[in-house]
């Protein structure tokens, strides 16, 4: 992958102060101009691969696959001084697509959070969700619960996911959300499209994969995969995975 040398002097920190009095919209294209001028954590560009595999039923023969993930959610800032953020899945996707990346499935999630290094208790909170000070303070949180560890994180937030659901809900313009996983492995959010794809509060980020799967050491496209009944069940344990982006 190829980021941009950074042409920001933002720290997360920073980031934080700028925009506590924004609104949602404001503060999407806020995190889209940073992130977009390259003020991610160095750490944040280096994917970690998590390993799936299926089994084909009709010749019962392997099939193996590697994708490459961020290994933490969504960030701006420095090495010293960065923050995760908070963000519509239409900024996540507009983001995603400048970094030929996609948005996980609910599957992908468990397997993440299964190959994750660090796995942290959820801490939930439960007073002014969707404020931006809020989302600050949640990231704080986190920091003191990882204590410096390195490496691929998970249990410390819901994924905006792609997902079916949202094809089939007769309500129009739904984000998709699920995960959080506890230490026992069991998510606290189920597959949930509830919310308007406006709606976005402190437990709600993004992890970017790299579009680009290998399977049995050959390179393809997420979306080739996703529409290939045998392939799909390497991202998707869903009945229909025909959604692809927001």
């Amino acid at each position: 992958m190829r980021w941009p040398q950074r042409d920001s002097s933002v720290t997360g920190t920073e980031f934080y102060k700028q925009a506590a009095a924004m609104n949602w919209s404001a503060r999407d294209s806020f995190a889209i101009k940073e992130i977009l001028a390259g003020n991610v954590p160095d750490f944040f560009k280096k994917f970690k691969p998590v390993s799936v595999s299926i089994i084909d039923s009709a010749s019962g023969k392997k099939i193996n696959a590697t994708y490459y993930v961020s290994p933490d959610y969504l960030s701006i800032g420095t090495a010293k001084d960065w923050a995760r953020v908070n963000i519509t899945p239409m900024a996540a996707q507009k983001i995603a697509d400048s970094f030929h990346c996609f948005l996980p499935t609910r599957k992908m999630v468990d397997d993440i959070y299964t190959a994750a290094k660090i796995k942290l208790e959820p801490m939930p909170m439960y007073a002014f969700r969707d404020s931006t000070p809020t989302m600050l303070h949640h990231h704080l949180i986190i920091e003191g619960q990882r204590k410096g560890m390195k490496g691929l994180i998970s249990g410390i937030k819901k994924d905006i996911v792609i997902s079916g659901k949202i094809t089939r809900d007769k309500r129009t313009d739904r984000v998709a959300i699920y995960g959080w996983h506890k230490l026992d492995g069991k998510p606290i959010q189920p597959l949930y499209t509830g919310h308007i794809n406006w709606w976005v509060d402190y437990s709600q980020a993004t992890r970017l994969v790299y579009r680009k799967v290998k399977v049995n050491n050959k390179w393809m496209d997420y979306t080739d995969i996703l529409k290939d009944a045998l392939l799909q069940k390497l991202l998707c344990d869903e009945e229909s995975c025909d959604f692809y982006r927001y």
